[in-house]
């Protein structure tokens, strides 16, 4: 008679300590704040050294599902941050050698309904944030560096602006990961900033009207406008992307 089950490899015992404490994080019965028992205590729930313990919590950690709260050694559950789920993602697509064209094609598919989204979901509060990203854009965008991180706080305004949650931890590292050819196109082809001054304005104009409409139609024309910047520029866009950056 065959096996029902087939042998389990071999686990670390931290492993499946974190693995457990994990599981219970990621089922809401431990919620973002919540201390974890003291190393001592937690040793003894699971009968395992403390060492044992003490390495679940660092893997924990280094997974941003625990942080030590400040001033002490206790430990509590802890929610990534979006520029941590940035930076594992965007290393992540970047060392499997995705492509500038790869990015920017997912951009041209998340932003138009981003905005359209924003145009009739837009807060006070949200139409504010980006009304300053076009004026701080339009204020300031005569290094390459700066009118590429006005590039980037625009798309992040709209996404915030969208109301869905998962827009901003979708876009973060794509944003990341098309700042250096973005620097490099706005760099070599002075037109793309007063291009870019244009389109954000008219997509502001429209979200204000709570057109959406027009809002995902001149969002999409302005995500198109990049790829013929790039080829102004001389970029290619199928050689992969670089190591992202914070923008």
């Amino acid at each position: 008679m065959k096996a029902a089950f087939a042998p389990r490899p071999f686990e670390p015992g931290y492993r499946r300590v974190a693995g457990a404490i994990a599981a219970r994080i990621l089922d809401r019965t431990l919620r973002d704040g919540d201390p974890l028992p003291v190393e001592a205590e937690l040793a003894a729930q699971f009968g395992v050294h403390r060492s044992t313990v003490r390495e679940a919590l660092r893997e924990l950690e280094s997974a941003n599902l625990v942080a030590r709260r400040r001033g002490t050694k206790r430990m509590v559950v802890s929610r990534p941050a979006a520029a941590q789920v940035a930076d594992r993602v965007g290393n992540a697509l970047a060392l499997n050698d995705v492509t500038v064209r790869e990015v920017w094609e997912t951009l041209e598919l998340l932003e138009p309904p981003a905005a359209e989204a924003a145009a009739l979901r837009a807060t006070s509060a949200g139409l504010a944030r980006l009304e300053a990203a076009v004026a701080g854009y339009a204020a300031d965008h005569a290094s390459a560096r700066a009118a590429t991180q006005g590039v980037a706080e625009f798309f992040r305004a709209i996404a915030a602006a969208s109301g869905n949650r998962v827009l901003p931890l979708t876009q973060e590292p794509l944003l990341r990961l098309l700042a250096a050819a973005l620097e490099v196109m706005i760099d070599r082809a002075p037109p793309a900033r007063s291009r870019i001054a244009a389109a954000q304005q008219r997509v502001l104009a429209a979200i204000a009207a709570q057109d959406g409409a027009t809002a995902r139609d001149w969002m999409a024309r302005h995500v198109r406008d990049f790829r013929r910047g790039f080829e102004i520029s001389g970029i290619d866009i199928d050689t992969p992307v670089l190591v992202p950056s914070v923008v």
